[in-house]
Formats: structure tokens, sequence, C-alpha cells
């Protein structure tokens, strides 16, 4: 087990033989994509690479994914049985995964359910919610729950029982509470250069090998919107 950062400054909240989870830093792209830009499997494989001394390619299964402007936690398997097993768990969906995101406005209730039914336009990397059975609409479902309101914006906590592509801020925003600083879904509420709020902040899940279920936190960085609720992230976090 590990508590510290790599040499490639990548946070790391654990690792074994079986599994890597780490801190995802914002605008980090999960994979390697058109940009070329540094992304977070590569930069992980090399930084195994190094620290293990190992001759030839390293194996670390990507098994879900954070948009390119979500930081917060994630996990990397590091065998092959490994990955196998926890794509089981995120396909049984028995892999508990929250978040925290900044909104505009205030939703209608303090906790509900949402549920819609999205399309992706591969073409534009945009998401749309559509009638049910539209061809190509996928269900998608997410639990939230208010944990404060203030000048105007709302921090929420949001549990994910689906794993579509920009599901939190696509189901946000059709309820009228885009994520603060989404450019994408909440145009007309945000300036260029805001920074997203939303953040995986907890996984908990079954390991794959030891077969105990095991639960990590992180919590959002100290910068804005973020800090408006510094008292109430504190609490949250808080150990028992």
């Amino acid at each position: 087990m590990m508590n510290s950062s790599n040499r490639s400054n990548i946070p790391i909240l654990y690792e074994d033989n079986h599994v890597l989870v780490v801190v995802k830093p914002v605008n980090m792209p999960t994979q390697e994509d058109d940009s070329k830009d540094p992304d977070l499997l590569s930069v992980l494989k090399q930084d195994i690479k190094v620290r293990y001394q190992k001759p030839g390619n390293v194996f670390l299964g990507l098994v879900h994914r954070l948009d390119r402007p979500v930081g917060g936690v994630m996990v990397f398997a590091k065998t092959s049985k490994a990955a196998s097993r926890l794509s089981d768990i995120i396909r049984t969906r028995k892999l508990d995964k929250s978040y925290l995101a900044v909104v505009h406005g205030t939703p209608k209730a303090s906790r509900g359910r949402l549920i819609h039914y999205l399309r992706k336009d591969s073409k534009t990397n945009t998401v749309y919610s559509v009638p049910k059975g539209k061809d190509g609409a996928k269900e998608a479902i997410l639990d939230y729950s208010v944990i404060r309101s203030a000048e105007g914006l709302s921090l929420v906590e949001i549990h994910l029982l689906t794993g579509r592509p920009h599901q939190i801020r696509v189901q946000m925003a059709t309820e009228g509470c885009p994520l603060y600083g989404d450019q994408r879904y909440g145009q007309g509420r945000n300036r260029p250069g805001q920074q997203i709020a939303l953040w995986s902040s907890r996984l908990s899940f079954e390991h794959p090998v030891k077969r105990e279920i095991v639960t990590f936190t992180c919590a959002p960085p100290q910068t804005f919107p973020w800090t408006n609720w510094e008292n109430e992230l504190a609490l949250h976090f808080k150990g028992p």
C-alpha cells in the first residue's frame, strides 16, 4: 500500500500487485487522444516501468474513464485477471461511484433520482437528452443530494447508477442546473476559461483478488468554486 505521490506527480491513493488507485488531475486525458497531450494511462505505465525497473511493455488495464476536464479518484488494473474482474464489477453496476459537483441554481428537490435517455452525437462528441425509445438512446440514472446552496450555486453529491458519456453534465443541465464552468452544456451560464466543477470523490468496490470491499476518497482542489464550501467539504470528508 502507498500513501504518497509517485515520480510522475500523480497522487497514489493505493497500490498493490493487482490494482492502482490514483487521483486524476483535471484537464488531463484519461488515455491518448487527438491532442497528443500527456495522458494518465501512458504516464502511469511509464512510472510503473521506472519504479519497478520493468523491461518491455507494462500492462495497466483501463476499466473506466473520466472526462478530460474532470479530476478525482480512478482505479486501474495491474493484471489481466484484475482487469477482467473489475470490468465485470462495472458491467454489473457494483462499482459504487460518487461525485461532487457545483451547479448553477438549486435543484427543485433537495434530493432525488434523475432518469433520462441520452444519445451521443459522435461527430460533435455531444450528448443529448431524448425521449425514451429514440434510436440510440440509452437509459441514464443518478441519485443526487444537495449539500448546500449559496450565491446562486449549489454543492451537490451525485451517485452514479449508470455510466453514460457526459452523463452528470447532461442530466443536471437538462434539469436546469448546468455545472459551473461547463462550456459545452452550460453555454450562457459560464464564461470561457472557467474550470468545470465536477470531481470524482469516492470509489468503492470489491477488490478483484482479496474479495473485500475497499473504499477510496479524495477531496476536490482548494480552488473556486469549491472554496465556497470549505466547512461542508471538511465535514464531508471527515473520517469516522
